[in-house]
């Protein structure tokens, strides 16, 4: 896939990049997704100055989908060193020091440690969805929808199946929380985080009181040696310093000893936090679209829902503000490895294409297919699916006798399955809730091949989707301007001057005159995208006998 420039920001870049990097006042973004850990390194205005990856892959262990913390760690070394080399390859300079640094990472799941600690089960990530009666028991108990994936959910899960390791709990957290502690020694987590952990008060910078002791009154939970507000972490909001980098953070980081400590740290975020914030949709009206190996969408409020809705999640910006969440196990996984298959074709053919030039011609191929992909359905269920009730993922595809397969049926089928789970759970929180959206932003590498996916999500939701320069940074970038969020808000704070808010920051600072494009929906695009997906929710029985006869 091709890469999109760099953002343009309001304020210049920095004029000598080399000599700000050796300087010490560059801003560092890590962010550990699903299949890689990225860094970005940037500006006090967001223009990236030096990027780095690791490609990894989550395992099915015992039934569970985890990530050994022992390839945290590595793939982390592994990252940062890509990073160091794209700084030296650049601008001829070592990366020494930092002026501030910032850790997300993919929201919720589950990481338990006794006291001294230590691990206490294999990490078990967000796309294990075998926590239904304990998500059930909760959004009773609780009275808001407590989506399977979250952290509260994994932990009544291990209380009600009586698991030996739930009486020496000493703290639970997320992935970005468990590394932030690595880093920095403190036990910190960002709201926006935090929010897929445990519900969120009214005040915006705290777990709700009231269902922390809806909680601990729980029959299942009243004889244990701990409460819950003992477990979770303290939680900060943009810009509150989290700590500095420690020498044994930054040793983690680098072992060769280059990278020096003392960055200011910013509170550790989640992807969806960070998806927010790389798109600046951080405003009420506003919302993001984050695609990846799963896909959510955000939209912040400006009033309340009509109720718990158990296809929405209410979460929070970075800053606290309230937001509904739309959130899918499955988005890219599937469509990426078909591509991987012709791929494969083509290199057999001795026509072997470079990867932008393969998702270029195939996504092209898929704009041009019949607006309800001729007959074709592509469920890319790799694992369960929450927001159509599937509870084990088996990727199918699925045509009528008559259909029209075609390479760009099939291409145009695989895109509009990326967003299907997607588009179920947004008809119902702008047609049944009648939430009022103006734009949504998206970024992610489905976007990086330009226009096309863009289009399909337009149609999809019947809204126009705007993908700014800035898309395929991701989730790293984010992560690094909250970082120099947090920096700018010390520096001005010991100065004695008003610090930002995080909204000012983006719009007047990173944003202002960004590029960007804007898709509107196509009415023969969304009445096409509309038939599909009538078929979609059709299907979705085979779908499920699959994932039950299918082992």
């Amino acid at each position: 896939m091709s890469t999109p420039a760099a953002p343009q920001p309001a304020a210049s870049a920095a004029p000598d990049p080399a000599r700000f990097i050796t300087a010490g006042r560059a801003h560092l973004g890590i962010e550990l997704g699903s299949t890689r850990i990225k860094a970005a390194l940037v500006d006090d205005a967001g223009t990236v100055l030096a990027s780095g990856s690791h490609a990894w892959e989550n395992q099915l262990e015992d039934g569970s989908w985890t990530y050994a913390l022992a390839d945290v760690e590595e793939g982390l070394r592994s990252c940062v060193a890509d990073l160091a080399r794209d700084v030296q390859d650049r601008h001829g300079a070592p990366l020494e020091q930092i002026a501030s640094l910032g850790v997300s990472a993919m929201m919720h799941g589950y990481l338990a440690f006794d006291a001294d600690g230590e691990l206490l089960t294999p990490f078990r990530t967000w796309r294990n969805t075998y926590t239904g009666e304990a998500a059930a028991l909760l959004s009773k108990t609780l009275g808001q929808n407590i989506p399977l994936r979250w952290s509260v959910a994994h932990l009544l899960h291990a209380v009600l199946g009586g698991e030996e390791h739930v009486a020496r709990i000493a703290h639970v957290t997320t992935l970005a929380g468990y590394v932030h502690e690595r880093l920095t020694g403190r036990r910190v987590l960002g709201v926006g985080d935090a929010s897929g952990m445990f519900p969120i008060g009214p005040s915006g910078d705290a777990f709700d009181p009231e269902l922390l002791t809806r909680f601990d009154a729980l029959d299942a939970v009243r004889d244990l040696p701990w409460q819950i507000a003992d477990v979770l972490p303290e939680i900060l909001v943009a810009g509150q310093d989290a700590g500095t980098l420690t020498a044994a953070g930054a040793a983690l980081l680098d072992p060769s000893g280059t990278l020096r400590p003392g960055a200011i740290t910013a509170p550790p975020e989640g992807d969806a936090g960070t998806g927010m914030v790389a798109t600046n949709a951080i405003a009420p009206r506003t919302g993001n679209v984050s695609a990846g190996t799963s896909a959510f969408a955000m939209v912040v409020l400006e009033r309340p829902l009509s109720g718990p809705r158990v296809e929405i999640d209410m979460v929070t910006t970075p800053a606290g503000d309230p937001v509904a969440m739309i959130h899918t196990n499955n988005c890219a996984g599937d469509l990426d490895a078909w591509l991987g298959l012709f791929a494969s074709f083509a290199e057999r053919t001795g026509s072997a294409l470079a990867a932008d030039e393969l998702y270029a011609a195939l996504f092209a191929a898929g704009s041009e297919g019949e607006a309800d992909a001729g007959g074709i359905l592509s469920y890319n269920y790799i694992s369960g699916e929450h927001q159509t009730h599937v509870e084990s993922g088996r990727p199918l595809l699925v045509r009528e006798q008559g259909a029209r397969f075609t390479l760009e049926n099939f291409m145009r089928a695989q895109l509009y399955g990326a967003f299907g789970a997607l588009a179920v759970g947004m008809q119902v929180l702008l047609v049944d809730e009648g939430v009022e959206l103006e734009t949504m932003f998206a970024h992610g590498g489905i976007f990086r091949t330009e226009g096309v996916a863009q289009q399909v999500l337009a149609d999809a939701i019947d809204t126009p989707v705007a993908v700014g320069a800035s898309a395929g940074e991701g989730g790293a970038w984010g992560m690094a301007l909250l970082a120099a969020h947090t920096a700018q808000v010390a520096a001005r704070a010991e100065a004695g001057a008003p610090a930002p808010t995080l909204a000012a920051f983006l719009a007047e600072q990173v944003f202002a005159g960004a590029e960007q494009s804007v898709r509107s929906p196509a009415p023969a695009g969304v009445a096409g995208y509309a038939r599909w997906l009538e078929g979609y929710r059709a299907g979705l029985p085979v779908e499920r006998l699959a994932g039950e006869s299918l082992s």
